[in-house]
């Protein structure tokens, strides 16, 4: 396939590397985080540099994720402008299409919530805290709004 922004492409490739990096950093740290492969508050509030790290590695993997959404959409709207017609495309581009707005529309609410957990355990602020006036499940609500349509991406 042709792509209409092919350093988009590239850059949204490399993203991928330090996002790797980081993520393979985490393991050599000596305080390894145990908070599960949804990162619950109650269980991030751990002040760890590793966390730190897998939160920005998701962030890079997330603008990775969103400019080769963008690239895909964009692609397959320009090149099909000459006979556009959404009866004439096939499944697999309908599939593309779908899961390019799907990652557009749930990535950002993922990026939203896992700052929100660096802002939490780094500058003390009370998002997740319900000492602090915060809901500790609106992370949850912010995970499973990111949740829900991943199921479909995947």
């Amino acid at each position: 396939i042709w792509f209409i922004f092919p350093r988009l492409n590239n850059f949204s490739f490399w993203l991928l590397i330090p996002s790797l990096i980081l993520m393979m950093l985490n393991m050599f740290l000596n305080n390894n985080i145990n908070t599960g492969w949804t990162l619950y508050p109650p269980l991030i509030n751990q002040n760890y540099i590793s966390l730190n790290f897998i939160i920005f590695s998701l962030h890079l993997n997330g603008i990775s994720s969103i400019f080769s959404s963008i690239n895909f959409i964009s692609s397959i709207f320009i090149i099909n402008n000459n006979n556009f017609l959404l009866n004439n495309l096939s499944l697999y581009i309908w599939s593309i299409i779908i899961t390019t707005i799907l990652l557009i529309i749930s990535i950002p609410v993922l990026s939203s919530a896992i700052t929100m957990i660096i802002l939490d355990n780094n500058l003390n602020m009370n998002f997740f805290n319900p000492m602090g006036n915060g809901n500790p499940i609106l992370y949850q609500h912010l995970f499973w709004f990111f949740g829900h349509p991943e199921v479909y991406i995947l």
